[in-house]
């Protein structure tokens, strides 16, 4: 088993490039004055999913490309109006 610690690209690129790039902006003294990152979640409606369940894959797929782990499909739980049916979202938590 290897030692090795992963860490994420973001999270990667916030403490090399931006946090420098806030200090300067900000005149921070220390890097604990920054702000840090928690939690990133990311939401995406499929309005047509109801109807077309490759829609969802399809949604899913874009979101892995972009952030490299799996989403959630979900449905939602009211209508957003009475004419419309049930929206389908694909949710990523990034922690």
């Amino acid at each position: 088993m290897s030692t090795v610690k992963y860490t994420p690209r973001l999270a990667d690129k916030y403490t090399k490039e931006v946090i420098p790039a806030l200090m300067k902006k900000f005149a921070y003294k220390t890097v604990m004055q920054a702000p840090k990152l928690e939690k990133i979640c990311i939401n995406r409606g499929v309005n047509g999913a109801v109807n077309d369940k490759k829609l969802i894959d399809i949604a899913v797929d874009e979101l892995v490309m972009i952030t490299g782990q799996k989403a959630v499909p979900t449905m939602s739980k009211k209508k957003i109006s009475q004419t419309l049916n049930y929206v389908r979202v694909c949710q990523l938590v990034l922690a």
